[in-house]
């Protein structure tokens, strides 16, 4: 049963709520349809950088009042940028609602965009932390050996040799052009009445600062995926690092689900194959999983492992022949079921968080996809049968459609591991 309410106004904003009246609490959150995969390479990581500024003040709060009023209200502020948009978010006790949306909408649409340089110094230093990180940076290049030079394969984080150099006019411009209303959803979920957001929000959008357009962010779609490609980093590390994975299927894509279930049998879980046969049963590695992302588009698919030297090869067989197991059509007795109870029970379990309602809402509605009921969703993963998910195991991870990163001290040594896994890679080195 639908329990939520949607509003669109005239400038094209879109407002949607779903109350809960056993809850004192609120989540409510800006959606802007801007991300990574919006910039040129010359401004790749501005989506970023806004999202950093957006918290370093307005005309009539300074960065210290913001975070002084989140603070006194015994709430949480915070942000997200992605490679398809970006998120401010709040959670708060009702009655501090109305106080926390004025102060969330002067941040979006109101940014004075202060103290650039200071802010710079701060994104170069997550950057350095982040690749620092080996464990984390191998997901970028991972996305880069899929996407290649298209702006999925770009980090989101960005680019240290770009955000040092990208001008407050560059800032500035991508702001006025993409925060615009009709790119963006507020959602809000808990103890809150809908026409009381709308009213909040109506109010917000008479500060923007900059002309009103009802421009609508229109990404031109991905068509054809590039070939598989090998990308390592040299770095002195105690294991190896290693992604591998290929394109994967939109959040359209009513096979979203098989594909859930796929990541939730090989690698999503304690239960897992990659878990117990690499981890559990043979020791031959600490973390081991896999990984789904879904964009407008299309998607991606992938396995992290992170393992010593003398254990690579023999991580990399098992997980290949894993693979190839589900691909052949080889699922044990109640594995399925078991994968399918695993994924409705976290669904339904984290429902009771009102950021995570906040969340479905708004990113249904910035991604354009369809708002599904729980019931459906549920229906849908019953739904699934065995040899959809061992058709996408088949299609998807097929050996010729694999890409593969690694960080570590020696390619040629990841290399020859690799041969298991997807030889014309590896021979193609």
């Amino acid at each position: 049963m639908q329990n939520w309410t949607l509003t669109e106004l005239d400038s094209g904003e879109r407002i949607i709520s779903e109350p809960l009246e056993h809850v004192r609490s609120a989540a409510v959150g800006y959606w802007i349809g801007a991300g990574s995969r919006d910039e040129d390479a010359a401004e790749a990581g501005v989506s970023h950088f806004i999202e950093h500024m957006l918290f370093k003040g307005t005309d009539r709060y300074s960065a210290i009042e913001i975070a002084e009023i989140f603070d006194g209200m015994g709430g949480e502020l915070n942000a997200a940028t992605s490679r398809e948009h970006t998120l401010v978010f709040a959670r708060v006790p009702d009655h501090h609602l109305e106080l926390a949306l004025d102060v969330m909408g002067e941040m979006v649409f109101a940014p004075a965009f202060p103290e650039l340089d200071a802010e710079r110094e701060v994104v170069l230093e997550e950057i350095a932390m982040y690749e620092d990180a080996p464990q984390e940076l191998v997901h970028d290049l991972i996305a880069e050996a899929i996407f290649a030079d298209h702006p999925l394969g770009r980090p989101v984080i960005g680019r240290a040799e770009v955000i040092r150099s990208i001008s407050a006019e560059t800032v500035s411009r991508y702001h006025d052009e993409l925060y615009t209303p009709a790119n963006i959803v507020v959602a809000a979920a808990g103890s809150m009445e809908h026409d009381h957001v709308v009213e909040l929000v109506q109010r917000a959008l008479e500060r923007r600062r900059g002309a009103t357009s009802d421009r609508v962010n229109l990404r031109p779609p991905l068509v054809q995926p590039p070939p598989p490609r090998l990308r390592f980093q040299r770095k002195e590390t105690e294991q190896y690092h290693i992604c591998f994975g290929a394109p994967g299927i939109s959040r359209s894509d009513r096979r979203r689900f098989a594909v859930s279930l796929l990541d939730a049998i090989l690698g999503g879980s304690a239960s897992s194959r990659l878990f117990q046969e690499i981890r559990e049963k043979r020791g031959l590695a600490y973390s081991v999983y896999s990984f789904v992302s879904h964009y407008t588009d299309t998607g991606q698919l992938g396995i992290y492992v992170g393992t010593r030297e003398e254990n690579l090869g023999e991580a990399l067989a098992i997980a290949a022949q894993q693979i190839a197991d589900v691909a052949a059509g080889h699922l044990a007795n109640g594995e399925l079921e078991r994968a399918k109870e695993n994924l409705k029970g976290r669904i339904l379990l984290s429902m009771e968080s009102t950021s995570t309602r906040m969340n479905r809402l708004g990113k249904s509605l910035i991604t354009d996809s369809e708002l599904l009921s729980l019931d459906r969703i549920v229906a849908e993963i019953d739904a699934v049968e065995p040899e959809s998910v061992c058709a996408l195991a088949a299609t998807l991870l097929a050996p010729e459609h694999l890409s593969a990163a690694c960080i570590g001290p020696d390619e040629a040594r990841f290399v020859t591991a690799l041969e298991r896994i997807t030889p014309d890679l590896a021979r193609a080195a």
